[in-house]
């Protein structure tokens, strides 16, 4: 990485590119980039796609002091303080993500006293100001709402399903993907049941942005687990294993299907 920032540097030298900080009103245009690649830092922290560790607290808190950096400079725009709220929302539930040695612990089971308050607290105002502001919510706000409704939930079994899809049925209206309707999946499969959640599930099966994404097979497990096929499961979580970017999530998946296995019939 070094090596390629010296070639680059020594590229627009050569080129004689000029360097210079956009002025204030040119500063919404390049908005939209910027927040995209605050987001990714964060969401690499959030969940790594490699290395040892599922969370990596150092590149998740870089991203929160640099949203917390453009809502200083741009407070005038809601999208930047949905990003604030979200990074700020998500991260609270850090020490509550990870067991004693490392382990992934998914939202159903993790213990919410452990929830960062501050966060929550700050997390929480932030998505107050970007509502506030009263223009439409974009991608980063919605977000933020959905994990605002995780938030307030003193129980897994108190969340608002319905309107966390009503959230998402939002997201894929502004920013479509396969993942926004992964996620849609998960919460049809808590609001209307497991047949909800398959047929949101088959809808996007052949997408190839899904092909080698391993929660895409952790939700279908889920999914069959609940309709009560259990072989089906236990191969959908074992393929998802093999495709798990860390050891940690492999295992958890792979602990998943050999219960899915013990459920089966002989």
């Amino acid at each position: 990485m070094g090596q390629r920032i010296s070639r680059a540097k020594r590229t627009l030298s050569e080129a004689k590119v000029p360097f210079e900080v956009p002025a204030r009103e040119e500063l919404p245009a390049r908005l939209s980039a910027v927040l995209e690649v605050v987001y990714l830092v964060f969401n690499e922290g959030y969940s790594a796609t490699s290395g040892e560790d599922w969370i990596r607290r150092d590149l998740a808190s870089e991203a929160m002091r640099l949203a917390r950096v453009l809502a200083g400079l741009l407070p005038r725009e809601p999208e930047v303080h949905g990003l604030v709220a979200l990074t700020e929302l998500q991260a609270s539930r850090f020490a509550a993500r990870v067991g004693p040695d490392g382990e992934p612990v998914l939202l159903q089971d993790q213990d919410r006293s452990r929830w960062d308050r501050t966060l929550l607290t700050h997390g929480n105002a932030a998505l107050e100001r970007a509502v506030g502001l009263g223009r439409p919510l974009g991608p980063y706000s919605l977000q933020a709402a959905i994990a605002g409704c995780h938030a307030r939930a003193p129980r897994f079994e108190d969340t608002d399903w319905e309107a966390i899809v009503a959230l998402y049925d939002a997201l894929a209206q502004v920013a479509p993907s396969p993942v926004v309707e992964l996620n849609r999946a998960v919460a049809l499969l808590h609001s209307d049941g497991p047949e909800a959640a398959l047929a949101a599930l088959d809808a996007v099966r052949d997408d190839p942005r899904l092909a080698r994404h391993h929660l895409y097979g952790a939700v279908r497990g889920e999914v069959l687990e609940r309709l009560g096929r259990y072989d089906e499961a236990a191969r959908t979580l074992e393929d998802a294993a093999a495709t798990a970017p860390t050891h940690r999530e492999r295992n958890l998946l792979m602990a998943r299907a050999a219960a899915a296995s013990e459920h089966a019939e002989p």
